[in-house]
């Protein structure tokens, strides 16, 4: 468009911007004047004026996080479960191994006296390690609080993402470099990949120096685990589960739970009633390796990939690795990753 084409555009008000333009323009504007809401609700809840003027003036909106977000499966509650098998090929490699007993062997001391204390072993601690971060290789490089802005702002899950954000102003508040709050495009952060509610809650300082530093410690880093297993009910000494053969005459029928799950229903709702390990084995249903579970241990069937595969039997603390990703996936990975650095 030539220059007086541009003028002739100014003359007349009408706005040569693109779509994309004004949509950002849009976004900018609104987003300026949902932070100042914000500001509004972080000084109701204790976070002073000068932190909120130097954070707040900063942020800008990321459409690119937004972009994420809309992009993430939603999984209907219909749609067929797929098999766990080639998950579990690509998630627990000989190369995952191999670097979680080198991470193992390398933070041994500090797993010994966490283990002694919380009584949650060092290599699950390993496992989370190695499933969040890649032990600590790679965290994310997004910047937290101006994602967390983004996400809230957008609105479509803005119950989750406004809290985050006011815990991160908090974080701030209370010390944390906001040079250090980089992580996921979602919000978590650091090695053990904490949102900032559970940082507030539970990040645990493994180095003694007072500070929590879950981005540069790999100290803090596995306390802070640690402790968020403790926080959710780690019962000492009980294993997260053991592999299973079950015979092809168990009638699946009689041993399905009766009880509707709360949350994570397509989670849960695979999960058979609870028996002992003595009432499991008078069903035909037996350890598939040398690891055994108590009689007296309560335990549920999970079947992965149906009636014929690899079976699980998993205890109280299976859930308690639940709580860290509620999904039957991540929890099997997290136990057999930890199974196979322990060996």
């Amino acid at each position: 468009m030539t220059a007086i084409a541009c003028s002739a555009f100014a003359i007349l008000g009408i706005s040569t911007a693109t779509p994309m333009q004004t949509a950002a323009a849009q976004d900018s504007s609104g987003f300026q004047s949902y932070l100042q809401q914000v500001r509004q609700k972080a000084l109701q809840e204790g976070v002073r004026s000068q932190t909120l003027d130097q954070v707040l003036p900063g942020l800008t909106y990321n459409p690119r996080v937004v972009e994420l977000d809309q992009s993430q499966p939603g999984g209907s509650p219909n749609s067929a479960i797929p098999p766990f098998a080639p998950y579990q090929a690509r998630h627990i490699t000989s190369q995952r191994i191999d670097n979680g007993k080198a991470a193992y062997r390398r933070l041994i001391a500090k797993l010994i006296d966490i283990e002694r204390e919380t009584g949650v072993p060092g290599p699950i601690i390993m496992a989370i390690y190695g499933k969040e971060t890649n032990y600590g290789s790679y965290t994310g490089n997004f910047d937290i609080p101006r994602s967390l802005a983004t996400l809230a702002y957008e609105g479509r899950r803005r119950s989750l993402f406004e809290p985050e954000l006011l815990a991160v102003l908090k974080l701030i508040d209370q010390g944390v470099p906001q040079s250090a709050l980089k992580g996921s495009w979602a919000g978590a952060m650091g090695k053990p990949q904490f949102l900032p509610s559970v940082y507030l809650r539970l990040a645990k300082d493994g180095s003694g120096d007072g500070y929590a530093d879950i981005w540069g410690s790999e100290y803090d880093a596995v306390a802070s685990i640690a402790n968020y297993f403790v926080n959710s009910g780690w019962r000492r000494g009980e294993p997260w589960g053991i592999a299973v053969n079950v015979p092809s005459s168990l009638n699946r029928l009689s041993i399905e739970s009766k009880i509707a799950p709360t949350r994570c229903p397509r989670v849960f709702g695979r999960h058979s009633q609870w028996k002992n390990m003595a009432e499991w084995r008078a069903l035909g249903v037996v350890p598939a390796t040398g690891k055994r579970l108590d009689d007296s241990t309560l335990a549920t069937l999970l079947e992965p990939d149906g009636a014929g595969n690899r079976a699980y039997l998993l205890t109280g603390n299976y859930r308690v690795i639940l709580d860290y990703n509620c999904s039957n996936f991540y929890g099997l990975a997290v136990g057999l990753l930890a199974d196979e650095i322990r060996n």
